[in-house]
């Protein structure tokens, strides 16, 4: 039996969306991020070794319990869902996956600052061999936004999109997607075990009234 803070369990309205769109108010919450470009699919390309930096600098932080190195504040947690934000340069249309910009993340618990932060990033780079120079820590408020749960494979989102998109017009909402509100995603399945249909994915855009 575990006391772990599992942040999908305590906030279910940020992680457990219907699969019908809905309105949500997005605190600050502050993450482990990588900024890159480029398509998430390429073997050798920034998306797969970002990935790898938020996994390694989380543990870091997570296992520093079984240590001397448990910060002030600690508490154990279930490491939150991969996240990432995404846009086009431009006014371009998101198909080809090459010209993706993103910001790849992973909440952080609480109890983690700037101190912490980079503490985890040296541990993780010297006994793990992993690249954390490219890691940041942020924090960011989203505010209201329009969410869904988009069950499928990742290339059919645009399907759900749409509902989205009709969902806004309904409620007499706007986009608000700009330089530094984007498109978000949440992963709440692993791709590497779970079928193309069954995949969670929670779809969020920004929105104005």
């Amino acid at each position: 039996m575990t006391n772990a803070k599992d942040y999908k369990k305590d906030y279910k309205d940020l992680y457990l969306p219907k699969t019908t769109p809905m309105i949500i108010d997005v605190p600050e919450m502050q993450f482990v991020a990588v900024k890159g470009k480029g398509n998430p699919n390429d073997e050798s390309g920034e998306y797969k070794k970002a990935v790898e930096a938020l996994y390694g600098i989380q543990y870091t932080i997570k296992m520093s319990k079984k240590g001397n190195s448990a910060p002030d504040g600690y508490f154990d947690y279930v490491v939150p869902p991969l996240e990432g934000l995404w846009w086009l340069d431009g006014n371009e249309e998101f198909s080809s996956k090459s010209r993706y910009n993103w910001i790849s993340m992973i909440r952080l618990p609480e109890f983690v600052n700037n101190e912490i932060f980079k503490w985890a990033c040296d541990e993780a780079s010297k006994k793990k061999g992993i690249e954390t120079g490219n890691a940041e820590y942020i924090t960011i408020t989203e505010g209201l936004c329009v969410q869904c749960m988009h069950i499928g494979p990742y290339d059919n989102e645009p399907e759900t999109l749409k509902l989205m998109d009709e969902f806004i017009e309904k409620n007499n909402l706007k986009k608000d997607v700009n330089a530094v509100r984007k498109h978000h995603e949440i992963y709440l399945s692993n791709p590497q075990k779970t079928e193309a249909a069954q995949l969670k994915t929670i779809l969020r855009t920004p929105v104005k009234r």
